[in-house]
C-alpha cells in the first residue's frame, strides 16, 4: 500500500513538472475613434516558463532571456489558481516594456502661434537598451512630434528612426540615459500554434497598461494593409484588441513577443473577437533595417496573381491536379518580365470578383508557378511568405513554372525592390 501511494506521488510529480507552454487601431486623443496551453518535455533554463512541484508549494518562474529584463518568480500555494498566477507573472515581466505613444500635431491658435496637441494615441514596446521602441507605422504617421509615457510615469519625446508602411511597422527612439529600459523577450514564430494562449498588453481607448487574454485563433493569415500589399503569416487572436492597442505586443504564456497588434475585423471599430498581429519573424527582419537604414527594402517579383483553382482547368489548359500560384499580370520592366514569365492575356468567362464596374474576369494564358528555389508553391501566399521571410532585393531565385504548351520550365530571376508606396 505504501509503495502504491509513493508511485502515485511520483507520477503526479512528473505530470506537474511540465513547461507551460497574436485597420488602424491608433486611438485618437480627442475623438473616440480615428484613424494555450501547450505542453512540452520538462526542462529548466533561462528562456521558458517553468512549473515545478515543490514540498507544499508550486513555483512558476518566467525567466527573461535578456539581461535587461528582470526574472519573475511567483510561488503558488497548493490549490491556488495557476492560470491567474501565470497571467500575473507575464504582466509583471512585460508591462515595464510597454509604452503609451501620443502622436502630436501642431494647430494654429488665436494669437497666430502654434500649439502642439495630441492627434492620436497608440502603444509600443521597448526593443533594446539603446532606446528603440517598436510600434505601428499608422501610430506615428504624420506626427509633428511624438511623446512616449513609460509605466513608471516618465514622459519623454521620441524621434522616428524608420517607417515601413507595407509591413505597418515603425521604430522610434528615446534618450536611453533618461529612463530605465526593459526590453521585451522575442518569441519564435515556428512555435506559435492555434489554441495556445495569446496575451495583449497595450493602451486601448487610452486606458494605459491594459492586459487582455485569449487564444491564437489562426496562424498564417494574409492581411491586407493600406498600401495594397499583404502581410503574410499574420496571427489571428480573440484576445480583445481595440483602438489604442496598435503597436503593442501580442505575447505567449512565457511573456515572449510573438506579434505586434495592428488590425481588427469589426464593423464598429471595436473588438469583435477577430484581431490580427504582425508576426514576430517579420518584425525581426524589418526592425534591424529600420534602425540601421531608416527604411526596409522588400523583395519584388513584379507579378500579380491568385491561388490556382482546379475549377479553372478547362479554361486555362492546366490539370485539375495542378497546384500553384497563377500569374494574372506582369509588371512592365519588372524582374518577372525580364525573366520571360507570362501573365494572363486572353479572356475567360471565370468571374473572380465584382467591383464598381461590374464583374472581374480571370485572364487566361498566364504561367502557373509551382515551386520557388525547390520549395513547393501551393498558394499565391507561398511566394510572398518565402520572399518576406528569407529574401532581399538583389537575391536570385529560381521559379518552376508550368505552361500548357511547353510543360515545366525553370525561370531564374534577380529580385527587384518593391516600389515605395509612401
Amino acid at each position: 500500500m505504501r509503495q502504491t501511494r509513493y508511485l502515485v506521488l511520483v507520477i503526479l510529480t512528473l505530470i506537474l513538472s511540465v513547461v507551460l507552454t497574436s485597420c488602424g487601431l491608433a486611438q485618437p486623443a480627442v475623438r473616440m475613434f480615428a484613424g494555450p496551453i501547450s505542453t512540452a518535455a520538462a526542462r529548466v533554463n533561462q528562456n521558458v516558463a517553468v512549473l515545478t512541484l515543490e514540498p507544499g508549494a508550486q513555483a512558476v518562474k518566467i525567466a527573461p532571456g535578456q539581461v535587461a529584463t528582470p526574472a519573475v518568480t511567483i510561488n503558488i500555494a497548493a490549490g491556488a489558481d495557476q492560470e491567474t498566477q501565470i497571467y500575473a507573472a507575464v504582466y509583471r515581466k512585460v508591462n515595464p516594456a510597454v509604452v503609451y505613444i501620443e502622436n502630436l500635431t501642431r494647430v494654429p491658435t488665436s494669437n497666430s502661434s502654434n500649439e502642439t496637441v495630441p492627434e492620436s494615441q497608440g502603444s509600443g514596446f521597448v526593443w533594446d537598451t539603446a532606446g528603440h521602441i517598436i510600434t505601428n507605422n499608422h501610430v506615428v504617421e504624420g506626427a509633428d512630434a511624438l511623446q512616449v509615457t513609460f509605466p513608471d510615469g516618465v514622459v519623454l519625446p521620441a524621434e522616428v528612426v524608420g517607417r515601413d508602411p507595407d509591413s505597418d511597422l515603425a521604430v522610434i527612439r528615446v534618450d536611453p540615459t533618461l529612463v530605465k529600459l526593459t526590453p521585451v523577450e522575442q518569441g519564435n514564430i515556428d512555435e506559435v500554434q492555434v489554441g495556445q494562449r495569446a496575451i495583449a498588453i497595450g493602451n486601448p481607448f487610452g486606458l494605459v497598461g491594459s492586459m487582455t487574454a485569449g487564444i491564437v485563433s489562426a496562424v498564417g493569415r494574409s492581411v491586407l494593409t493600406g498600401t495594397g500589399y499583404n502581410i503574410p503569416l499574420s496571427i489571428q487572436t480573440d484576445a480583445a484588441i481595440n483602438p489604442g492597442n496598435s503597436g503593442g505586443p501580442l505575447l505567449n504564456e512565457r511573456g515572449q513577443v510573438i506579434g505586434v497588434n495592428f488590425q481588427i475585423a469589426s464593423d464598429v471599430r471595436a473588438n469583435s473577437g477577430v484581431g490580427f498581429a504582425i508576426p514576430i519573424n517579420i518584425v525581426q527582419r524589418v526592425a534591424p533595417a529600420l534602425i540601421k537604414d531608416g527604411v526596409y527594402k522588400h523583395a519584388f517579383l513584379g507579378l500579380s496573381g491568385q491561388t490556382y483553382s482546379p475549377a479553372w482547368a478547362d479554361a486555362l489548359g492546366y490539370s485539375t491536379t495542378d497546384r500553384g500560384a497563377y500569374i494574372t499580370s506582369i509588371r512592365n520592366g519588372g524582374p518577372a518580365q525580364r525573366a520571360g514569365l507570362r501573365g494572363g492575356s486572353t479572356n475567360t468567362d471565370i468571374v473572380i470578383g465584382v467591383g464598381a464596374q461590374g464583374p472581374a474576369y480571370l485572364p487566361g494564358g498566364g504561367d502557373l508557378v509551382t515551386a520557388i528555389d525547390g520549395r513547393p508553391v501551393k498558394t499565391f501566399d507561398d511566394l510572398l511568405i518565402y520572399l518576406e521571410s528569407f529574401k532581399s532585393p538583389g537575391d536570385t531565385v529560381t521559379l518552376k513554372v508550368s505552361r500548357p504548351d511547353q510543360g515545366e520550365i525553370s525561370a531564374p530571376l534577380t529580385l527587384g525592390e518593391r516600389p515605395r508606396t509612401q
